[in-house]
């Protein structure tokens, strides 16, 4: 059958110029973004789409306001998640953290520029609130050899300029990640550092009402890339040659399928391998008649990510008793504190009124009881009683907000681990678990 070019040109043959979540429906797009795969289960679940138009619009005005309220001349991130949040673009992610190369300055008039990779100035063009696009912050050694110093007074130089035209020549500039060199240059023009993160974790905090509508679609897809994975490890783990790396990676793909970018940990292991969690996945057999533990950490569609962790039982007999009584406690334990979850609790009452673990599994509880999740790990953290820091996070909670509830329940020197963990929505009055996915019933005791 004959295919028109006004069809092959586009995303989706079945819309006009635009998709749903106002991006252009267009096949030699800049922007990365869903799948057709992603946009038809979302469709299936009747899931609203974000405007993302809307999403930027808003990320951005809460940084500029977070930078008017501290007194600052600018805010200039190094971090590519904070980059992320301030543009919506994307370059070579992962490369990026450990060879930073880009930067941002958002001034406090709201003007923002970006310094990208020199031959890719056009990977943030599709947004307009980024008014510039420069190259020169690459202030590493591995790039600019004996002469980084160099560079940084030449980048150093320009953010000078530019906060004399766009922040009122307010020389307290708040800065995220910064390379050493370009501390000291900055230093140099007079600038005062302040505390970027401070300002980028608590804006990233609250969720707008597109952020949280892209969070919906990034669950629901990782919770289908999650049941593709378990599908293919109870397929295929009874016939002994399946490696925790081949069920791990199923988890890529399938995210990969939908449009999603990346995974932050390796964290799925087996059997003895699940005590001590955070035990890496690796080529391990895994047997029939274990269990399977794992946390998703995934970056989904839209940069946004889905926290939630897991264990199932995979094979032809019942779980021990003990598996069965951890797996219920470590239940218990998550719906206990979910259930504390609301506007204006604040961070230490959810320390004090913790649902207490069994003494015999606290040396090896979670580093925390819950903690924030937006493009990935994220302000605050809720300590458990024995580690909280007096003072380190004395705020309350607020709609918007989104939290990864946790639990690690597993005895020092036993022969397995449960973990799991659900991602929760703060609403006006009172909480959403965003996760839907089923704790296993086997290990659950109910069948």
């Amino acid at each position: 059958m004959l295919q028109h070019y006004r069809d092959i040109r586009k995303i989706d043959p079945t819309r006009g110029d635009r998709l749903g979540d106002n991006t252009p429906n267009d096949m030699d797009r800049i922007e990365i973004g869903p799948t057709q795969l992603a946009y038809s289960e979302w469709a299936a679940a009747g899931l609203e789409l974000p405007n993302l138009q809307a999403m930027r619009d808003f990320r951005w005005k809460r940084l500029t306001q977070a930078i008017v309220d501290r007194g600052y001349g600018g805010l200039l991130m190094f971090d590519p998640l904070n980059i992320r949040y301030a543009t919506d673009s994307t370059n070579m992610q992962l490369w990026n953290t450990h060879n930073p190369f880009r930067a941002v300055l958002l001034c406090a008039d709201g003007y923002m520029v970006i310094w990208d990779y020199k031959n890719s100035p056009f990977l943030s063009t599709f947004n307009p609130l980024v008014r510039e696009q420069r190259s020169g912050a690459d202030l590493f050694y591995f790039d600019r050899g004996d002469k980084v110093d160099v560079a940084a007074d030449a980048f150093s130089n320009e953010v000078r300029l530019l906060i004399e035209e766009h922040g009122g020549g307010n020389m307290r500039l708040a800065a995220d990640k910064l390379m050493l060199h370009g501390l000291r240059a900055l230093e140099a023009q007079g600038f005062k550092i302040m505390e970027g993160e401070e300002v980028t974790e608590k804006t990233r905090a609250i969720k707008g009402p597109d952020e949280i509508k892209a969070m919906r679609c990034s669950v629901l897809s990782c919770e289908m890339s999650m049941a593709e994975m378990e599908t293919f490890a109870r397929e295929n783990v009874p016939f002994g040659n399946v490696s925790e790396d081949a069920i791990w990676a199923e988890l890529h793909a399938s995210n990969i399928r939908r449009g999603g970018e990346w995974i932050e940990t390796r964290l799925l292991a087996s059997g003895p391998r699940t005590n001590p969690w955070f035990q890496e996945c690796g080529p391990r057999i895994v047997q029939n008649n274990e269990i399977v533990a794992y946390d998703t950490d995934l970056i989904g569609p839209y940069g946004i990510c889905t926290d939630i962790s897991r264990t199932i039982w995979i094979g032809d007999r019942k779980p021990t008793n003990a598996m069965i009584y951890a797996m219920r406690h470590a239940h218990e334990h998550i719906m206990t504190n979910m259930e504390m979850l609301k506007p204006g609790v604040t961070i230490p009452e959810l320390t004090a009124n913790t649902h207490k673990l069994d003494d015999k599994f606290q040396h090896q509880k979670y580093g925390c009881l819950m903690h924030g999740v937006g493009l990935c790990d994220e302000w605050p953290l809720v300590a458990y009683p024995d580690k909280a820091v007096e003072g380190a996070y004395d705020y309350a909670l607020e709609p918007g907000m989104v939290l990864c509830v946790e639990a690690l329940v597993g005895e020092e020197g036993g022969e397995f681990s449960i973990k799991l963990e659900d991602q929760v929505l703060i609403t006006e009055d009172g909480h959403e678990n965003l996760t839907k996915y089923p704790f296993d019933p086997a290990l659950m005791g109910e069948n």
